[in-house]
């Protein structure tokens, strides 16, 4: 096993050099790593500075709350019933049919309210801060029924405040906190025998990139995750045009004329098109899109159909600028393999988002000049319209 090691290694070492020392594109290659590696330094240094202001005003709020709990909180009546007000709202739907009233710390709860949202009621108005004792006068009834006080929607409830682990978007604490519980068992899950070892290394690799990207884990892992995985927004001006920049981009059979990485594009139908893209090592990927929007010579917007392999959506705005042309392209994807296979894959400068500069270029190369720089494919301009 050991011997197997070393050799895949040796291979990867190996590979990893050609690549970088190519004669051709190796100078470019080094460059476009060096500045990842400066962008990525920077990066590094404004999340360091942002986790730490996090972590200090946590800390000041935690004294702050253990200060508060320790020390004898006398508030007025009138204070109490609000602050207790404040608490119930989120986990009882008609809490404006609700009597609360305050005595000394002791407070009354009266009204009508259904049965399933007792427990969390008492619960919230017992942990509010001043109240010594509840009073439990409440009217419940197991369904709204002809109540007149249980009628309606009601505001939105938001319920219990979930854990920040357990929101889209992690604080920077919450980030620290659950990196370094990630690449501890990523340290120490190889370490240990067994399937348990083997679960711990997984799952602290995927908990370290979870906090890294600050991303849930099916938009790292590209499973379930939608049309969200990676973000590109992009601009150019086209020396040309709008009705005829337009009417070149509604035809989809000319972006393999222009875009590397789509070798060919067929019209089913109106709206409807299948698409042959080049996928990693060059693999073709097929899918099919349909147009979610259409507004001649200003917008097309457009999404994948259900099941295909790779799940995007978009849309590009064409808007005048005196005699050209300002493209604007928004589109989100998720990658095969999820946002974890495009970081890797961006690390050896195939980074989509870099292609995607190119392909813009090409694009504006073609409408301008009737050519494109990168391939020299020449093109008269009625063909352009």
């Amino acid at each position: 096993m050991n011997a197997i090691v070393v050799v895949a290694g040796a291979v990867g070492v190996g590979a990893a050099l050609a690549y970088v020392f190519d004669p051709d594109r190796g100078r470019r290659r080094r460059s476009v790593a060096r500045d990842k590696v400066i962008s990525a330094a920077h990066t590094a240094g404004d999340a360091l500075d942002t986790t730490s202001r996090d972590v200090r005003n946590r800390t000041r709020g935690a004294k702050a709350a253990v200060r508060s709990a320790l020390e004898r909180d006398d508030v007025s009546d009138e204070v109490l019933v609000e602050r207790v007000r404040a608490r119930i709202g989120s986990v009882v739907r008609h809490s404006r049919s609700l009597d609360v009233t305050a005595s000394a710390g002791r407070v009354t709860l009266r009204g009508p309210v259904l049965a399933h949202e007792v427990d969390g009621l008492l619960r919230r108005a017992g942990g509010t801060r001043g109240v010594t004792s509840i009073d439990n006068r409440l009217e419940v009834h197991d369904s709204p029924g002809d109540v007149p006080g249980l009628q309606g929607e009601g505001p939105h409830r938001h319920g219990w405040p979930r854990s920040e682990f357990m929101q889209e978007n992690w604080s920077p604490a919450a980030r620290l906190v659950g990196g370094g519980i990630g690449a501890a068992l990523s340290w120490y899950g190889p370490r240990m025998s067994g399937l348990v070892g083997t679960a711990a290394g997984l799952g602290g690799l995927l908990l370290l990139g979870r906090a890294a990207m600050n991303l849930e884990i099916r938009r790292l892992l590209g499973v379930g995750g939608g049309r969200r995985g990676i973000n590109i927004h992009k601009t150019i001006t086209v020396n040309a045009p709008a009705d005829e920049v337009f009417y070149f981009w509604s035809n989809y059979e000319n972006f393999p004329r222009f875009m590397s990485h789509v070798t060919q594009v067929h019209r089913s139908k109106d709206g409807y098109a299948h698409w042959t893209v080049a996928g990693p090592a060059g693999v073709p990927v097929e899918f099919d899109t349909v147009e979610t929007r259409h507004e001649p010579y200003r917008c097309i917007a457009w999404k994948t159909e259900a099941g295909g392999p790779v799940a995007h959506a978009g849309i590009v705005r064409f808007d005048p600028d005196g005699g050209g042309t300002r493209i604007d392209l928004r589109m989100s994807y998720n990658p095969l393999g999820g946002v974890v296979a495009h970081a890797v894959v961006s690390l050896f400068g195939a980074d989509p988002k870099s292609a995607m500069d190119e392909d813009l270029l090409r694009l504006k190369s073609l409408l301008e000049d009737g050519r494109t720089r990168a391939r020299g494919e020449g093109v008269s301009r009625s063909e352009l319209a």
